[in-house]
């Protein structure tokens, strides 16, 4: 799976040392930004890999949202499957026209989404929360386990066609949602309204 719209990475440099590529090998600069260790699942033992980035990896984030999670201590998880920096988003997700960022934030093991609204930067909603070794599954034929967990926005038309299939078919939402999937398997939509979040009706 993969999830459009995030910051591309094509001129990215951190530590001196290109992002591009970086989900199979990881640079010198970057390996203590690696964590590894084993779980146990159904009785067998996997090795597992998390790959993370800094908010300074994210060069569109506005100074005063990177600074929050800098100060948060958050880095920020990547998917197995990811070829870019990820988990890092822009969107409407407050009302029509807002300027906000949803972010998962990892901080000694526990990944939170973190929703910045464009007015209350210092009091980000933390929407969902989970440790990381509970987001991960097995994506190669030995067996190594990696992270699933993935944001990206939705906009009122891909959440429309998503929801093709309900009866009575629901009317577009008014703005953006937060699209948390879990790769090459299910995504929630994580709507804002009314002062409150909720997860909207989808097919099963």
């Amino acid at each position: 799976m993969t999830f459009p719209g995030r910051i591309t990475c094509s001129s990215l440099v951190l530590l001196g040392v290109s992002l591009c590529g970086f989900a199979q090998e990881p640079d010198d600069g970057l390996k203590s930004l690696v964590a590894k260790g084993e779980v146990t699942l159904r009785g067998q033992t996997h090795a597992y890999v998390v790959r993370h980035l800094p908010p300074a990896s994210f060069p569109d984030l506005p100074q005063t949202v990177a600074g929050e999670l800098n100060r948060r201590g958050c880095l920020i998880p990547q998917t197995y499957q990811a070829r870019r920096p990820e988990n890092v988003v822009h969107g409407s997700f407050e009302r029509a026209g807002s300027s906000d960022w949803a972010v998962l934030c990892s901080v000694e093991g526990t990944v939170s989404l973190l929703v910045f609204f464009e007015g209350g930067v210092s009091k980000p909603a933390k929407v969902a929360t989970a440790r990381e070794t509970e987001r991960l599954q097995v994506h190669d034929s030995g067996g190594e386990m990696g992270f699933s967990w993935g944001i990206d926005a939705a906009s009122p038309q891909r959440i429309h066609d998503a929801q093709n299939g309900l009866s009575p078919r629901p009317g577009r939402v008014e703005h953006d949602a937060i699209a948390d999937s879990i790769v090459e398997r299910k995504t929630l939509y994580r709507y804002f309204d009314k002062g409150s979040w909720s997860v909207l009706d989808m097919p099963d």
